[in-house]
């Protein structure tokens, strides 16, 4: 009973952080693999559920703040369906420690991008003109789609971690490039669960099922209620300080393994 509590309350936490910050999902694969020692294949299925729930909320949230670019997402997600099949059909192939290692890895590269990356003011007006030409070419869209849902499905870090900046980068306003990251991680999510899920070998998966995704869902309502009331900045440094710190941890249990 413990477990499906520290289950709940990690899904609860880091609901709340995603509907704050938009960052942090990328933490659930480490709680369960390194903290919990749940098998990489349990601990991505769970995760992506996770993710699926984060976001339908997340990407519906900002669609109603009328910051959803629809096109942009329909070119990415026509590249991460089968990104995102790929992605799982290749942690499937490598071995546990070797998954396990590009997790911690990704998780680690996550938390420095959040420190390293530079917070610019942008208006939130969108200029077609500021876009880059890959964003004007649909086949450019489409690879990024691929590329980026290979990497996330393989690691399990969602989706807006990499989704988000890479738009952002590339001139869409952050906020629509949060929207559009949201709903991109729902169709990274899908062919992942379902891969990840029929490889799944623990005991009461269903009650796993049932703790993560009410800690997820009251995580990121009460998260999305009170965004405005935290400087988010702060709690991205946090977030980013947590996940360097884990993941550096867990990289050395897996060297003394070794």
């Amino acid at each position: 009973m413990l477990t499906f509590f520290i289950v709940f309350i990690a899904n609860l936490i880091i609901g709340i952080l995603v509907g704050l910050s938009g960052v942090s999902g990328f933490l659930l694969p480490i709680i369960y693999v390194g903290f919990l020692g749940l098998p990489v294949y349990d601990s991505l299925a769970l995760s992506f559920l996770a993710f699926l729930v984060a976001g339908v909320i997340g990407a519906y949230s900002y669609w109603k703040l009328k910051y959803m670019d629809f096109k942009l997402a329909l070119y990415l997600s026509i590249g991460s369906l089968p990104g995102a099949f790929l992605g799982v059909q290749v942690n499937v192939l490598i071995s546990e420690t070797l998954a396990k290692l590009l997790l911690y890895l990704f998780v680690l590269f996550a938390g420095l991008s959040i420190i390293l990356k530079k917070n610019n003011a942008e208006p939130d007006s969108e200029d077609e003109n500021s876009k880059s030409f890959m964003l004007k070419q649909p086949v450019w869209i489409i690879l990024l789609g691929v590329l980026t849902a290979v990497i996330c499905a393989l690691t399990g870090a969602g989706g807006p971690i990499l989704v988000v900046p890479l738009l952002a980068s590339l001139g869409v306003n952050i906020r629509t490039a949060v929207g559009v990251g949201l709903l991109n991680s729902v169709i990274i999510a899908l062919p992942s669960i379902f891969g990840y899920f029929s490889y799944a070998s623990i005991d009461n998966m269903q009650s796993f099922i049932l703790f993560s995704l009410v800690g997820t869902t009251i995580g990121i309502v009460a998260g999305s209620r009170i965004a405005n009331r935290v400087p988010v900045e702060q709690l991205k440094i946090f977030i980013a300080v947590i996940t360097i710190i884990s993941s550096v941890y867990m990289l050395g249990s897996l060297v003394l393994e070794h």
